[in-house]
């Protein structure tokens, strides 16, 4: 006998276990008994005479733990009952009768995987192309409407008429500024109408503008905006009318004002409009070239309190100006310099390390003293270390301080010049008396920019700008520079879900003068949206069959399309960034057809794979076709993904109507008590076809349509309605030949089923209907899915969690599903069009279990074994000491001999008897597969701080207010600022209960969640083993059943439970995924962008920053603080200007 692998404790030598008498009983009353009726399977077949020998099992010792050849012999009764059954009812052989019987209704075609691909990946490129040619006309004639445009120095928000998107919300709000300033003259009132394309309410005839909260929408530099980019509206209606398909047409400044066509009101959040167009993933993307960016902050002793949180807040909103094509790091330097985080170089900018330099930012110290030749020479050396994978494009230094004396010309010297390849950015933080000079020389001789962040208002305007720099050498490249680029996929901030933006640079063509030097400003970004949905409406849907489908990924491995792209909650600020290798179970085959596809190859391979079911609870070894090309003029690679049995479907050819009328007779309500119910899988038959969750109602809108219309319509899709009707002729006639004539109740059957690729599931009798609970769309169905996927007979108990309250029994009739695929050979070729099985009855079927893993020498007689017989215990008449389970693939309770487990059907094993399982899995029956869902939607974590002090702010004292020297200085200065911007914006403050609690964003959020899978490992024969305990020791013994996806086990009962091991979980769980750390060092493969735009000889560095000072007013401080502590806080009137460098 075998030993557990991984168990402790003595062994116990010996096949067998003899022991004292065992306690001996008869059946339960009402135990199940064979029922005479139709003919039975093929156990039940057997004469009295025949069975005698073939139950009687070989003798042992008194009382023994049955022997390995006997439990070998209970799980072949039981592959026979089981395959007796399914020969009966399941109607396997009568189905492939009945498709040859009607080979004239329909012809077999082929899926050829190259021209398919190629197909498919030649419509998208045809679609985004007409995408391009509308972006290339918005970009030309933005940049002539600029420069045909006169500055106007003393234009009033009058002179300008817009919609304003926000208008409406902000009239509704008695408190806005704009109400209270009455500057709703200018704004446009429109009318709206609903538009299912854009799942919104628009207006074709205007755009409509959006200004960032923190923009005073009166500034000079705003109102010239607004007034040249109105004559987009005309170019934007003519996009429209060349190509109706177009979605959202977008041009983002770089002053901030969004101009959108066509006109809808703006989704405004119940908190604070936080939505800034240059923070967008595709501007982003669009106003520069990719980067390499190393962030060095000041944590130097000076660096204390108010300063230290503003640099903190500062780094964190630069880090969200980098998209998934930049690299970035983070270092704190005094007197010396280190990374903030686990990263030593530099790492791709995408949201879980990003996420890793957040957190860790908020534990940086200030000591010690300023060295700045620390902070740059490791900065340097970052940037030089080419041993890693970067973006070798824009390089960049981004240092925050609080101020400093070194101008440190010797690191500049020996890192920098003359090329001077890296930018130099400078922040100045805080309030300070420090002289700013060098902070401005640093930026000024290294081609960047110095800015000045006093307070959290000046934060995200001068976190962002530095964008404006890095587009010098685009502007100056011209028409090279006018390349459309492709972004990730990310969810639209106005509501039409799922979208990829094409985007394309808007340049400033304006010159000072005759013969002036060349603008060098970008204007902005024009961006056009596609919805995902729309792409793939160009796939095909259902000749691939349920396991067959299209993807595509981008330079980054992110999955544009897959049927796994599924974010269960979405956040606008953030692209969807789902690599191939988390969508999918990775694997060294699935690396290689990754890193092909990233380089634009072509390319075919058949590989074996694992592959989670729809449900994911369990795993599947199969083999599958992958298939790929590159999509031209885009960043794009398409891939198809077949299964070998899908290389052929069915297309009905229903052209005699009489037959059409015949079989759709069979949709009908009036037929079903006779024929079974139908439900119809939920797809789009036709264009004016009703959708409903509910599928009666949609068989009813089905109905009402086709009593109006033909299959053969052209609003319809005939191959879907041809391919539905011709199912449902198909699976009446089973019902006629198989179903109809037999009882169910004999077999202790709930029902008989059998679903199609063309839609159809018939179950049968019609009110077992009323207990199915699987999803009408067969494609979407677990059962229907892994039946094609695996031979023989797949068990499917009843999804049970953990957490919910067991089955009740006695209230419900409880099935257990078991199906198999029907194949087809039609002349050579083969595939498996329908899947049927049977709905067994949980408690009647325990019965028989215990019947057929008995000792039985009589139908109606259990062996009764006594002090004088020689026998072993069996699963009927021991059931009090002995535990006999099936158990799935998965390793969920599928049947047990024990009544008080009969509720448990459907749990994880561990959840049963965690000892037993553990066991199982120790001695290779379960392998255990790890996997990250980097989908899930996660509650919030409870806030910590809701209370009446403002977060991450300096409180004065009262020796503060006593203190008149502290109402002059620059804290006070800084206090004034603060306040005054966060009564603004009130989340920077305190989180409001009651909107938290209605907000979608904060009921939920995005998270990782670890999933387990356990599948059957490599043991296939019979095993005996022993859970080695000392004296609480168990035996057990585990069976494959033959042609099915079960565990045969037979185990004695836990004596006692000093032995309980440790529990293996197979519940999703939250987690904070792999360790960013190590998943660093070996990164995946990517390419980024083939173009780079980083140098420019001609460029015109010598606006490099300036400072700016705001001298506080005595009088307004006094008074600021005397409204505070009355506890009437003031409403404050926020200028915050767009950047002096916008005016040509």
């Amino acid at each position: 006998m075998a030993v557990p692998a991984r168990t402790c404790g003595a062994s116990r030598p010996g096949p067998t276990r003899t022991t004292l008498p065992w306690p001996r009983r008869g059946p339960r009353p009402g135990a199940w008994r064979p029922a005479s009726g139709p003919p039975r399977p093929l156990l039940l077949l057997l004469p009295p005479l025949l069975l005698l020998p073939l139950l009687a099992a070989p003798g042992a010792s008194a009382y023994s733990f049955p022997q390995q050849h006997t439990m070998q012999h209970w799980a072949r009764r039981l592959e026979q009952e089981i395959d007796g059954v399914m020969r009966i009812f399941g109607g396997v052989q009568q189905l492939r009768e009945i498709y040859k019987d009607n080979r004239n209704l329909f012809e077999v075609q082929e899926n050829e995987p190259q021209k398919l691909v190629e197909k498919v990946a030649g419509d998208i490129e045809s679609l985004l192309d007409r995408k391009v040619q509308a972006l290339k006309r918005l970009a030309d004639a933005a940049e002539n409407f600029q420069k045909a445009h006169r500055w106007q120095d003393n234009i009033k928000e009058e002179d300008v008429v817009y919609y304003d998107a926000k208008a409406d919300a902000e009239l509704d709000d008695p408190e806005s500024e704009d109400v209270e300033r009455g500057s709703k003259a200018s704004t446009l009132r429109l009318d709206f109408v609903e538009d299912s394309n854009f799942k919104n309410k628009v207006n074709y005839s205007y755009t409509a503008v959006q200004i960032p909260t923190d923009i005073y929408k009166g500034s000079t530099v705003i109102l010239n905006e607004l007034n040249w980019t109105e004559a987009l509206e005309n170019v934007f209606t003519e996009n429209r009318r060349q190509d109706p398909t177009l979605l959202w047409q977008v041009f983002g400044s770089a002053t901030g004002v969004t101009r959108y066509y066509p006109a809808t009101p703006w989704r405004a959040p119940k908190k604070i409009d936080l939505y800034d167009v240059r923070r967008r993933p595709w501007y982003i993307q669009g106003a520069s070239s990719p980067k390499d960016m190393v962030i060095i902050v000041d944590v130097s002793g000076s660096v204390s309190g108010l300063t230290l949180k503003l640099m903190k807040t500062s780094v964190c909103e630069m880090l969200d100006t980098l998209s998934d094509d930049d690299y970035v790091n983070v270092a704190s330097f005094n007197e010396k310099a280190q990374p903030v985080s686990c990263f030593t170089h530099l790492v791709q900018a995408n949201v879980r390390n990003k996420k890793v330099f957040k957190e860790a930012v908020q534990g940086m110290v200030a000591k010690g003293t300023t060295g700045y030749k620390a902070g740059f020479e490791y900065a340097f050396d970052q940037l030089q270390n080419s041993n890693i994978t970067r973006a070798n494009c824009n390089k960049m230094i981004m240092m925050f301080t609080d101020g400093g004396e070194d101008r440190v010309q010797d690191v500049f010297e020996k890192y920098n010049w003359p090329n001077r390849t890296v930018r130099v950015f400078t922040f100045s933080v805080g309030q300070h008396n420090y002289d700013v000079t060098p902070l401005q020389w640093m930026a000024c001789a290294n081609k960047g920019y110095y800015f000045e962040i006093p307070s959290i208002g000046a934060i995200r305007i001068n976190t962002q700008e530095y964008l404006d720099v890095l587009g010098r050498p685009m502007v100056l490249a011209g028409k090279e520079a006018k390349q459309v680029q492709w972004t990730n996929v990310y969810e639209d901030a106005l509501g039409l879900g799922l979208v990829v933006t094409g985007t394309l640079p808007v340049f400033n063509l304006t010159q000072d003068g005759p013969g002036e030097k060349k603008n060098q400003l970008i204007l902005g970004v024009m961006g056009i949206d596609v919805a995902l949905n729309d792409i793939k409406r160009l796939t095909p849907n259902y000749t691939l069959g349920a396991n067959g489908y299209v993807f595509a990924i981008d330079l980054n491995g992110y999955v544009l399309l897959h049927p796994n792209l599924k974010p269960q909650t979405t956040n606008f600020r953030e692209p969807v960034t789902l690599d191939f290798l988390d969508a999918e179970l990775e694997d060294e085959n699935k690396e290689e057809i990754r890193r092909s596809m990233i380089d634009g190859n072509k390319g075919h391979k058949q590989i074996r794979t694992l592959v989670k079911s729809l449900d994911e609870r369990y795993i599947d070894e199969v083999m599958r076709n992958y298939t790929w090309v590159p999509i031209r003029s885009t960043n794009y690679s398409l891939g198809l993904v077949l299964p070998p049995y899908s290389t052929f479907y069915l297309q009905a050819n229903l052209s005699d109507q009489i037959l059409q009328v015949k079989y759709f007779e069979f949709l009908l309500p009036s037929s079903f008590e006779s024929e079974g119910h139908v439900f119809i899988a939920p797809r789009e038959y036709c264009k004016d076809l009703n959708a409903s969750d509910n599928n009666t109602e949609f068989l009813k809108n089905f109905i009402e349509l086709m009593e109006k219309v033909t299959p053969d319509s052209k609003q319809c899709n005939n191959f879907l309605l041809h391919n539905l009707i011709l199912d449902t002729g198909i699976t009446q006639q089973l019902v006629e030949r198989v179903w109809r004539d037999q009882d169910l109740n004999t077999y202790s059957l709930l029902a008989v089923f059998a679903a199609t690729d063309g839609g159809i599931t018939r179950v049968f009798p019609n009110k077992a209907a009323e207990d199915w609970t699987e999803n009408p769309e067969p494609f979407n169905a677990s059962f229907y899915r892994r039946s094609l996927d695996n031979r023989g007979y797949v068990f499917n108990p009843p999804h049970q969690d953990a957490l919910l309250k067991p089955l009740e029994l006695e209230n419900d009739t409880v099935g257990i599903l078991v199906s198999t695929a029907v194949e087809l050979s039609l002349g050579g070729r083969t595939l498996r069009p329908a899947v049927v099985g049977v709905k067994l009855d949980l408690e009647a079927w325990a019965e028989k279990f215990k019947v057929l893993a008995s000792n039985r020498t009589h139908q109606d007689q259990p062996q009764k074994c006594g002090p004088s017989s020689h026998c072993e215990m069996d699963c009927e008449v021991n059931n009090e000491d002995l535990l006999c389970v099936l158990i799935d693939d998965g390793g969920f309770l599928v049947l047990s001999n024990q009544n008080h487990q009969w509720d448990q059907v459907g749990r994880f094993f561990s959840e049963v008897d965690a000892n037993l399982m553990l066991a199982l899995y120790n001695n290779s029956f379960y392998t255990r597969k790890e996997s990250y869902d980097y989908q899930a939607a996660c509650a919030p974590q409870p806030p910590g701080n809701l209370g009446a002090a403002p977060r991450g702010i300096f409180v004065p004292t009262i020796a503060d207010f006593l203190n008149l020297a502290w109402w002059t200085s620059a804290a006070a200065w800084s206090l004034f600022q603060q306040l005054l911007y966060g009564l603004i914006y009130h989340s920077w403050f305190q989180a409001d209960p009651a909107e938290a609690e209605g907000s979608p964003e904060t009921r939920e959020s995005s998270c990782v969640m670890k999933q387990t899978q356990y599948y059957f490992g490599s043991v296939n024969a019979s095993y005996n083993a022993i859970i080695d305990c000392g004296n609480c020791s168990r035996l057990f013994h585990a069976q494959r059943v033959t042609n099915t996806n079960l565990l045969f086990v037979v185990a004695e009962k836990p004596l006692c439970s000093q032995c309980e091991a440790g529990r293996l979980l197979q519940k999703e769980t939250h987690s904070d995924g792999p360790e960013q750390c190590e998943l660093v060092q070996r990164p995946r493969y990517r390419r980024g962008p083939h173009i780079c735009f980083d140098y420019n000889a001609t460029e015109d560095t010598s606006d490099c920053g300036r400072g700016a000072s705001f001298p506080p007013s005595l009088g307004v401080l006094v008074s600021l603080q005397l409204l505070l502590l009355l506890g009437l806080p003031p409403r404050p009137q926020p200028q915050i200007h767009a950047h002096a460098s916008r005016r040509p």
